[in-house]
């Protein structure tokens, strides 16, 4: 794949399972072709109302990639993908095993806004669970 996808006119729900089959891989690559330069992700978790925020190419491959470190068995299931005009939503069931040993199962959704047949923004969300036994 090349390093960013042809600008398309509309990004579809077939494009946001293709972007989840990524993140399945763990294809930190793959992931930054479906997004601007300019990207930004906000990580479910963090100090801030909008958890992390991350800003620009290098910063979101590498928060992607500290989850798939972090969660080595990352994987999100049971994906339904939606998108209306510059806008879209992924619903999913996140399932991980932290490298410390507990395991997670939540569900959880993406926000998202498109630009130029691009994701632009990614806004995570995942509901809060206590940890499970591995």
């Amino acid at each position: 794949m090349a390093d960013t996808l042809t600008a398309q006119a509309a990004v579809t729900a077939d494009t946001l399972a293709a972007f989840s089959d990524a993140f399945n891989r763990h294809d930190a690559t793959a992931l930054m072709g479906f997004m601007t330069e300019d990207c930004v992700f906000d990580a479910a978790g963090g100090p801030e109302i909008y958890g992390t925020r991350f800003v620009g190419r290098e910063a979101v491959r590498a928060a992607f990639e500290a989850v798939f470190r972090t969660f080595p068995d990352a994987h999100w299931g049971h994906g339904r993908h939606y998108v209306a005009g510059e806008r879209g939503v992924s619903e999913w069931v996140f399932t991980g095993t932290h490298a410390e040993g507990w395991r997670i199962e939540a569900e959880g959704c993406d926000l998202f806004e498109f630009r130029d047949g691009l994701i632009a923004v990614k806004r995570a969300f995942r509901k809060e669970r206590p940890k499970q036994p591995a």
